[in-house]
């Protein structure tokens, strides 16, 4: 570890560190205490994921990401909360998410980003809109955050495109700040898509080469956000059986997950997976220095801001894991 803090270079912003509130996997009424202990444990920030379905059956959950966020909001006080990620090109028309957002700046006292995507089968096919193939969903979602920034203004908005149509539409509750927002890339398109059109990027691997693509495109490096899974428990044989029951479905990768219509198809597509098959893609266990590893292949590719995903059932355990074993020993 200090070796590598040797390397650091210290000319980018320290980084911080948040907690997922993992929807697929956690009632929504534990969720908003899990925010609570979050905020407690001394995490920076928390990030939600938007989902309508779950990944896999078991999952058992998937509530309403923006009622969560609401209620987090007042339960919190300090602690950034961000979306991670909201899609704004099917199951939400951009202007609705525009206002979504706007509200929980608002009613959050500016702690509120907005992340965004271009979604998954999974979540947006649900009201009936097909599915876009990867190419038409990035000019969707251009004409999407076009649409957002123009209603943030607070001007009356209107907008004649390809795929939205806006008409004299304004939003009345607006936070004091400028809202911040990022996207998710799974390619070198969507990285340079993220440069020119947000804030920021978002990982859910540590891809060098979305960074640099990212970078070239004059992409902001202090803005790089990730989120890693720390499958944590005092059993190594637990900590992997929860990885597997809560996240076996990225073997496939982004083109799987991507495309995939519901959770049995995601059942069926891992049936052969088993939690062993697991061990060299996730960190699992009660070994700190292991954990430490697996988010230092983050920070070491310029991720600013690095969500924990944690798929186990001791959270308030995790989180005194956090703040004695692991914050202790982060770049901060």
């Amino acid at each position: 570890m200090t070796e590598r803090l040797e390397q650091l270079d210290y000319t980018q912003k320290m980084a911080r560190y948040g907690y997922s509130l993992y929807c697929e996997g956690n009632h929504p009424k534990d969720l908003i205490e899990q925010a609570v202990m979050a905020e407690d444990a001394g995490f920076d920030f928390l990030v939600i994921s938007d989902h309508y379905h779950p990944w896999l059956p078991n999952q058992e959950n998937s509530g309403f990401a923006w009622s969560i966020l609401g209620a987090v909001a007042q339960a919190t006080t300090k602690i950034d909360l961000a979306t991670m990620v909201t899609c704004p090109i099917m199951r939400y028309h951009p202007a609705i998410v525009a206002q979504m957002a706007a509200t929980m700046a608002v009613i959050s006292d500016d702690r509120f980003t907005l992340g965004l995507g271009a979604g998954e089968r999974l979540n947006e096919h649900v009201v009936g809109l097909g599915w876009p193939m990867a190419k038409e969903r990035h000019l969707m979602l251009r004409e999407a955050i076009e649409i957002i920034a123009d209603l943030w203004g607070g001007e009356y908005v209107t907008y004649h495109g390809d795929y939205y149509q806006v008409d004299d539409a304004r939003i009345f509750d607006l936070p004091d700040q400028e809202i911040n927002t990022f996207l998710a890339a799974g390619g070198p398109s969507a990285a340079a898509l993220a440069a020119e059109l947000t804030d920021g990027i978002c990982m859910t691997e540590p891809d060098d080469k979305l960074v640099e693509v990212y970078k070239e495109a004059d992409g902001d490096a202090d803005n790089i956000w990730g989120q890693v899974v720390i499958g944590w428990d005092p059993d190594e044989k637990t900590a992997l059986q929860h990885v597997y029951e809560q996240f076996r479905f990225a073997v496939g990768g982004w083109k799987v997950q991507s495309e995939l219509p519901n959770p049995a198809h995601f059942a069926a597509a891992t049936k052969n997976v088993k939690p062993y098959d697991l061990a060299s893609l996730i960190s699992a266990g009660p070994d700190a220095k292991k954990h430490l590893d697996a988010m230092d292949k983050y920070l070491d590719i310029g991720v600013a801001n690095l969500a924990i995903a944690y798929p186990g059932d001791k959270v308030e355990s995790f989180m005194e894991f956090w703040a004695e074993k692991l914050r202790p020993k982060l770049r901060n």
